[in-house]
Formats: structure tokens, C-alpha cells, sequence
């Protein structure tokens, strides 16, 4: 209690910054956006009803057909409405307002563990939203605050990795329309395919009454709150923008795909004030990454779709000019290192953990600063630079899969007694309820060893029901 009591002081504090910066600079911050969603046209509706779904994780399948139900209710009324008033049109609010009358329930009808269950379901939901509400606000004070860019340094780190941008972009243009058609959607909906995985890990959250431990929605909002902010240190617009044509007048040359950027010194760029300094590293490749290792826990068509989604993220980031493989190789980096970070302040912190994540940090700062002040060596020796790069950056994926390994076999396998069963094993269920007093004319068993249903097979042991098909239901 007293560790979520923290966290949500910390994460109330943080989005109050937020809100404060960006007005300073002239526009509204992330609780504002958020909190003008419960009454005018969302932003986002698809967005909206994604916090309704892991919100719902925490309800029976009656509770969740009765909050789509209202939840769609409000959204006609909100319809019918601003189409009478000639108002923008939009969709969602009813999924805002479902999950915060589920805090409401959780505040005011729920004690104890239900309590603390609903409104984590709240927060996770809301989470997603005001994560989304706090990139924007990001990504608009970094091209406020950052008046330079530093594409010429990356691009000429670049050369060290044979410029993959460039031949990406070459690749997309000899294959469009169909491959940047497919890699359009692949890419725009990432965030869709990790709440379908985050939405697979927490599907038994109702039966058990827990979430998991760890699970792909923790290290996907921490990705996204921390990336923001190595942008304000590395700012970088990507070389469709710094080099090609949708730069503008602000581009250094019309250069990308077809023609590689010269290697000269590298200097600072100055750059307009609307487009964000987002690529170093990769957020959408340290995304996927963590995408696709969690999907390594599920079924067959779950581990495809996320290797899938990894190698078309890639592919996208690269080849529409997004990003460099400079940017990608420390995006790989950075989604290792807080990955493995999430899996220790769940599991507990040991000695594998912790240098992991030091080694992460460290060659991740160490990428950023050759990237800015080596560049010229590494295009110089890109038989030495560019194998170094993928080696450090290939310790650190064999550091984390053994160090992941390792963890997932000092799993405790074996039950103890008055354990639950794993959930790959066997349906959890809730305790039935207390057996009706026996007959006093029928003679009690002592020893325990009748081998009845509200026994555990051992002397003296607690009794525990053996019934399945008790479903928790919430009243």
C-alpha cells in the first residue's frame, strides 16, 4: 500500500511538472488534455477505450458487458448531442467516464484487497492515457527548448553501420506500394499490439484477484516515460526530416534515400520549433523489443505475431526515414536495460540483475557519447566501429537471455501445501464455501486421511475446497 501510495504521488508530481513547463511555453499539459476529455471531443477514442480494456481486466465478464454497455451508452448521448450543437465529433469520453466511476466503486463501495484491485485497474488505465497525454507534452517542449539538432552527428556515425537508413529507404521505394502499405500499419499500430499482449498476460486477473507481477504494460509506460527525456539531452528529428523532403527549408540538403550525406565535420543544425527531437534512442524499437520478448511466453501465434511486429517496426523505422541504426542499436539498449530494471523491483533484486543493469546503462551512455563526439573516427574506420558497435550491443542481448533464463529456472516449481496451483497447470478458483456442519451422530476423522474433498490428505492439515467452477463475482 504504502509502495503504490508512493508511486502515485511520484507519477501525480511528475504529470504537475509536465503541466506547469507547458504552460509556460504557451500550451496546455497533460492533465489538462486529459481532464478536457471527460466533457469535449477526445483526441483519441481508440486510445480511450484501450485504458476501458485494462481496466476491465479486473472484472467479471458481467461486469465488463455492463461497462462496454454504459460506456457506449454515454458515447451515443455525447453523439447526438454535439451533432445537434454542430460540435466537433468524436468518440471515448463514455470509455473515460466507465473507468473513473470504476475508482468511484472502488473508493466508495470496496474495502481492503477489492478496494486496491479496482483502482489499480483504474490507474492502469488511466496510465495509458495520460502516458500518451505526457509524450506529446514532450515531445512539443523539446521542440520548443531544443533550437539545434545533432542529425549530422549521428548521420556520421552512421557510416560505421553502412548507412541502413539510406538502404532502407532505397528498399521501401523499389517495393512500394506494397510494403510501405503493410509497414504503415505495423507501424502506426504498434501500441495496438502491445495492449493485445499486455491484454493476454492479465486475461486471469478477475479469477485470481492479483496482477502478475510483471507484465508488458509496466515496461511499456516506463519506456515511454523516461525515452522523452534522453531527448532533451540527444536531440535528434531523423534523416527524412534533417535530409530529405519533409524537412522543408529547414533541411540540410534533399538528399535521402538516394544520395548518402557527405562526411564532413559535424555541426549543430538549426531547426524549426514544431518538429519533435524523437529519435535517440528508438522508443518504437525499444517498444517492439519489449514486444516481442514477452511474447515469448505465449502460444505459438502470440511468439509470431511478436517477432513479426519486431522485424516490421524495424524495417519501418529505418526505411520511412524515421530514424538512423544509430538510433536503433541504442533503442535495443535502453529497452534491455529497463526491462531488466522492471523484472528486479517485481522479483526482487539479485546479483545478475543489478550488472545487467549496469551494463546496460553503461553501454548505453557510452553509444550516446561516441555518437556525439566520435563520429568522424568511427565514418573514418567503419571496419573497426562498426563491428564494435553490434558487439557491445549484442553483449548486452547474451547478458539479459542469460541472465532471464537463469531467473525463469530458480523459479520456485514445487507446490506447498495451502499453495494454489500455477495457471499454466490448472484453473485457479476461489475457495467454496464453508461446508455445512457434519452430522454429530456421524464420527469425525481424526486423523485426516478419509480423503474427502475439504481435506488436504495430511494430518491436521487446513481443509481447502476442491470445487472449479466458483467464479468471483462482484456485487
Amino acid at each position: 500500500m504504502v509502495l503504490w501510495t508512493a508511486a502515485g504521488v511520484a507519477a501525480l508530481g511528475f504529470l504537475v511538472a509536465l503541466e506547469v513547463v507547458a504552460r509556460g511555453y504557451g500550451f496546455s499539459g497533460p492533465i489538462t488534455e486529459q481532464s478536457r476529455e471527460v466533457i469535449f471531443a477526445p483526441e483519441s477514442g481508440p486510445l480511450l477505450y484501450g485504458g476501458l480494456a485494462l481496466t476491465m481486466v479486473v472484472l467479471t465478464w458481467r461486469q465488463r458487458l455492463i461497462a462496454l454497455g454504459t460506456a457506449a451508452g454515454v458515447d451515443v448521448a455525447f453523439f447526438l448531442v454535439r451533432w445537434a450543437l454542430d460540435a466537433d465529433m468524436n468518440f471515448g469520453n463514455g470509455a473515460l467516464w466507465v473507468v473513473l466511476g470504476v475508482a468511484v466503486l472502488g473508493l466508495t463501495r470496496r474495502t481492503g484487497h477489492e478496494r486496491m484491485l479496482l483502482l489499480k485497474g483504474t490507474g492502469l488505465g488511466l496510465l495509458l492515457v495520460a502516458g500518451h497525454k505526457t509524450g506529446d507534452t514532450w515531445l512539443l517542449i523539446t521542440s520548443k527548448t531544443r533550437a539545434t539538432v545533432l542529425d549530422a552527428y549521428v548521420a556520421a556515425a552512421d557510416h560505421a553501420l553502412a548507412d541502413p537508413s539510406w538502404l532502407a529507404g532505397r528498399f521501401l521505394d523499389a517495393t512500394a506500394p506494397v510494403s510501405t502499405g503493410i509497414l504503415h500499419v505495423v507501424y502506426g499500430q504498434l501500441p495496438l499490439a502491445a495492449a493485445l499482449v499486455g491484454l493476454h498476460q492479465l486475461r486471469r486477473v478477475a479469477v485470481e484477484r492479483r496482477f502478475p507481477a510483471h507484465h508488458l504494460v509496466r515496461t511499456f509506460l516506463v519506456i515511454g516515460l523516461f525515452g522523452p527525456a534522453i531527448y532533451m539531452i540527444f536531440p535528434v528529428v531523423g534523416p527524412v526530416f534533417a535530409y530529405g523532403t519533409d524537412g522543408g527549408a529547414w533541411a540540410t540538403a534533399d538528399l535521402w534515400p538516394d544520395t548518402l550525406p557527405p562526411v564532413t565535420d559535424p555541426q549543430p543544425i538549426p531547426f524549426d520549433g514544431i518538429t519533435p527531437r524523437n529519435c535517440m534512442p528508438s522508443l518504437h524499437t525499444a517498444w517492439a523489443v519489449t514486444l516481442f520478448i514477452h511474447s515469448r511466453d505465449g502460444s505459438r501465434a502470440v511468439r509470431w505475431a511478436g517477432t513479426f511486429w519486431l522485424v516490421g517496426t524495424l524495417t519501418a523505422t529505418l526505411g520511412f526515414g524515421y530514424h538512423y541504426g544509430a538510433d536503433l542499436l541504442a533503442g535495443v539498449v535502453f529497452a534491455l536495460t529497463i526491462e531488466t530494471a522492471m523484472r528486479c523491483s517485481a522479483h526482487g533484486w539479485d546479483r545478475a540483475g543489478v550488472r545487467l543493469v549496469a551494463l546496460g546503462t553503461t553501454v548505453f551512455a557510452a553509444l550516446l557519447a561516441s555518437y556525439r563526439w566520435l563520429p568522424t573516427q568511427m565514418a573514418a574506420r567503419p571496419w573497426l566501429f562498426g563491428p564494435l558497435l553490434l558487439l557491445v550491443t549484442g553483449a548486452v542481448i547474451y547478458a539479459y537471455v542469460r541472465t532471464a533464463r537463469a531467473a525463469r529456472e530458480r523459479e520456485p516449481k514445487p507446490e506447498v501445501p495451502g499453495q494454489r496451483p500455477a495457471p499454466e497447470t490448472e484453473e485457479w478458483a476461489e475457495p467454496a464455501e464453508p461446508a455445512e456442519p457434519a452430522d454429530p451422530a456421524e464420527p469425525a476423522d481424526p486423523a485426516g486421511t478419509t480423503g474427502g474433498p475439504g481435506t488436504t490428505g495430511e494430518a491436521g492439515g487446513p481443509g481447502e475446497s476442491g470445487a472449479t467452477d466458483a467464479k468471483p463475482e462482484l456485487v
